[in-house]
């Protein structure tokens, strides 16, 4: 703020009174559900009522406090989180990272609302995350805001750790666009789509308007490309709640991977496994699930796993398919989200989360998973 670099608007209120509103209603469901005594949740409960009552009153006076306000919230949510975590409902028993010792997602967290991309509410398609490779850096984050449209993603941002992404410090900006003669622009290694992820330090996404395939390397800025041979590309077959994502990169425990369509499959999803080193398809795997019909998807352990709304606040992963056992199915495990439209979902192993840039915002959720012993598998 003192840089002069961060501008607060009407939104933030509005992004503060959607948390207060959410831990009020956990503070709800605790104070119904608590075994013995709920002091504990009473007296956070009212906490939650003053801060409200302090957020509408500097929405009218001092919006430069609004940071202090967020730490507070924050705090507050930790403190309702502990005392979630610390009912006597049994526990998910936990999973290592980098391991698939487990029978599939069980359940989904609550959204955790990082913040809003560093360019505004305006830029409400991107992505981001960390490097997904296993034992890859986690201190690096990046955002990556596509062109008002949707479409081209011609820079991505890098910070190099989360406070700084917190803070708005330290950014690094990586350029894809060139100029060339005549004042115009080369777009041929800028990205199309929200489809991008970072694996072992290199951004591959879908090049822009073509089937290729881009990949960067973050620490050399070169380029490689290859033709993504029969995959649809400029918004033939995207998904229902986002344009221009075709080709979607992924990451799991397994390595990267491909989801995308072809005129062949009629729209149906196809995953292919790449070799990240040469971005040769490795395997390929036919779904019956026609791409337009899922707003994201994602792989974990090598199943992908496709989302569909439910309503303007609810999403649910409804579909899945083994590339392990080449079985598919559906299924129902319903999440909230905090604005309406999923424009990149992503999935990373280090940690167990998955990142979503919902409609401009910086989201992520925990996932929990099944005992291994529950699986049919």
């Amino acid at each position: 703020m003192e840089l002069g670099g961060i501008s607060y608007t009407e939104l933030d209120f509005e992004l503060l009174k959607l948390e207060i509103r959410e831990m009020e209603s956990l503070a709800i469901q605790l104070r119904a559900s608590f075994n013995g005594s709920s002091a504990l949740v009473e007296t956070l409960f009212v906490e939650i009522q003053n801060i409200s009552i302090m957020v509408n009153q500097l929405e009218s006076h001092d919006k430069n406090n609004v940071l202090a306000v967020k730490r507070e919230i924050a705090s507050l949510r930790k403190r309702l989180e502990d005392c979630e975590k610390h009912q006597d409902n049994p526990a998910v028993p936990s999973v290592p990272y980098g391991t698939c010792k487990h029978g599939g997602i069980q359940n989904i967290s609550k959204p955790f609302v990082v913040q809003l991309n560093y360019l505004g509410f305006a830029y409400k398609f991107g992505g981001w995350g960390k490097d997904s490779m296993l034992e890859a850096d986690q201190d690096i984050h990046w955002v990556a805001p596509l062109t008002t449209d949707g479409r081209s993603m011609n820079s991505i941002r890098f910070y190099p750790s989360y406070d700084d992404l917190l803070l708005y410090k330290k950014p690094t900006d990586k350029v894809l666009t060139k100029p060339i003669a005549y004042n115009n622009i080369d777009y041929s290694s800028s990205g199309q789509g929200g489809g991008v992820i970072m694996f072992n330090e290199s951004m591959y996404y879908n090049c822009y308007n073509t089937r290729d395939l881009c990949k960067f390397n973050t620490k050399t800025n070169a380029v490689e490309r290859k033709t993504f041979t029969d995959a649809t590309f400029n918004n033939r077959f995207s998904y229902a709640s986002t344009q221009w994502q075709d080709i979607d990169l992924a990451a799991d425990e397994d390595g990267l991977w491909v989801i995308y369509s072809t005129e062949q499959n009629a729209g149906n999803i196809i995953i292919s496994k790449l070799n990240s080193t040469s971005m040769i398809v490795e395997k390929t795997w036919t779904t019956s699930q026609y791409k337009l019909g899922v707003t994201n998807s994602f792989m974990v352990c090598g199943i992908l796993y496709a989302t569909r709304t439910l309503n303007t606040r609810r999403e649910e992963i409804f579909y899945m398919y083994d590339t392990k056992t080449g079985t598919e199915g559906k299924l129902s495990i319903p999440f909230d989200k905090m604005m309406e439209n999923i424009q990149s979902l992503s999935y990373n192993p280090n940690d167990h989360k998955l990142y979503m840039y919902n409609d401009g915002y910086l989201v992520t959720y925990d996932l929990n998973y099944k005992p291994l012993s529950k699986t049919i598998r």
